[in-house]
């Protein structure tokens, strides 16, 4: 197990890069700012057609690009570059391409979007890309999913990055496409020692969870999200030992 470099328990992690209405979130723009400010920055992947890592959060294009009815999974590399973000000129990056654009500079939280959408144990290529992607990068990193198996596959491949887990309470009604016992034990965080695991980061509103209480008891690092205003960043510090936030900008120490 590689513990989380002390930099993401330092420098609050600006969600999906510093964003705004004229810098979209995962975009190079929102990283650029991020780094700027001396933020820490999360990001999400998606896989392309190929398996090439993508920073973009949802499956489908349709909220952020002008494509109606498309998907990352079904679209190549080049197709997806050449879409625009909420009618900006910026575009979607390979993870690549951002690596190359942070280059260390601020500490890097990568989400890896579950491939199987039901986290599942298929997850394929992807989280061995990112862990070719990440090879031989030089800064403080960190690889998180909320599929226990993305992680553990990241982690078999590349056991010198550290690696969490992204948890909440589950509820049903967000989660259908879970069943109600992978959801007790997802909820449990139960697969936390398995894969590998030296962090989580839980939702903001599920930090009184037992399961996130009897890690914190174990000095395990808990990162959560996604905070939107100094209160709610108050009453999540009470538990957690940094924030992802958005929409506002927390001091750095």
């Amino acid at each position: 197990m590689m513990d989380l470099h002390p930099d993401f328990l330092r420098l609050p992690v600006a969600h999906r890069g510093l964003h705004n209405d004229s810098r979209p979130e995962n975009s190079m723009a929102a990283f650029r700012a991020a780094i700027a400010e001396g933020y820490a920055i999360e990001c999400d992947i998606q896989r392309a057609m190929d398996d090439t890592p993508m920073v973009f959060h949802d499956y489908e294009l349709a909220r952020l690009t002008d494509i109606e009815n498309g998907t990352v999974a079904a679209s190549t590399p080049a197709q997806l570059a050449r879409l625009h973000l909420l009618e900006t000129d910026e575009t979607i990056p390979t993870l690549r391409e951002m690596l190359d654009e942070v280059a260390g500079r601020v500490p890097l939280l990568i989400e890896i979007k579950d491939p199987t959408i039901a986290s599942g144990p298929e997850v394929g290529a992807l989280p061995r890309r990112v862990a070719e992607a990440l090879a031989g990068y030089d800064g403080p990193v960190a690889v998180m999913s909320f599929n226990p198996h993305v992680v553990a596959a990241f982690h078999e491949a590349a056991p010198e990055i550290a690696v969490g887990l992204t948890t909440c309470g589950y509820e049903e009604g967000e989660w259908q496409m879970l069943d109600a016992e992978t959801r007790t034990r997802l909820a449990a965080i139960a697969d936390f020692d398995a894969v590998g695991a030296s962090f989580i980061s839980h939702d903001r509103v599920d930090l009184d969870n037992p399961a996130v209480v009897a890690l914190k008891a174990r000095n395990v690092p808990v990162l959560c999200w996604t905070i939107r205003s100094p209160a709610e960043e108050a009453e999540a510090r009470r538990v957690a030992d940094n924030i992802t936030f958005e929409h506002y900008r927390p001091e750095t120490a």
